[in-house]
This record gives C-alpha cells, structure tokens and sequence, in this order.
C-alpha cells in the first residue's frame, strides 16, 4: 500500500465515523423531541392554581411586635445564653 491509498482509506473511515455519529446524534434528538411531545400529550402537568390571599394583619409601625412574640423570642434568647455556659 502506498501512501495515497493509506490517506484515502483514513479519509473514507473518518467519514464514516463523522457520518455515523451524525446520523446518530439526529436520531437522539429526533426521538427527544418526539418522546416530549408525546409525554405531553398524555401526561400533561397540571395548571397550578393560584391560592388565595390570605388575610394579613394590618401592619402597624415597623417597631411594632405582638407580647406573644416577644415572649417567645426572649425565652429562645435565655434558652441558647444558658446552653453555651
């Protein structure tokens, strides 16, 4: 074998190569997108309904703090100042 036929031989395998994986990589994203069309015909997600508002609290001043909350932020505050003594 000379030369030339060494190089028309790489040429043709390194085609063969290219093009197999071509063809192969649309394939995948042939059957991909089939695959999520169907999925979604047949399994569609369903629509998320908004919940509604709750009622909020009218809010006060930005320093205001029920006594219930207050309490339990002080009892949280001793409770972790005693467990690091």
């Amino acid at each position: 074998m000379n030369s030339s036929d060494l190089m028309e031989e790489g040429v043709e395998l390194m085609l063969l190569g290219m093009g197999s994986v071509f063809i192969f990589l649309i394939l995948l994203v042939v059957l991909t997108t089939l695959m999520s069309k169907v999925i979604g015909r047949y399994f569609p997600e369903p629509i998320a309904v908004p919940a509604g508002k709750a009622a909020a609290k009218p809010k006060g001043k930005a320093g205001d703090v029920d006594e219930q909350t207050i309490a339990i932020i002080s009892a949280a505050i001793r409770q972790h100042r005693a467990r690091r003594s």
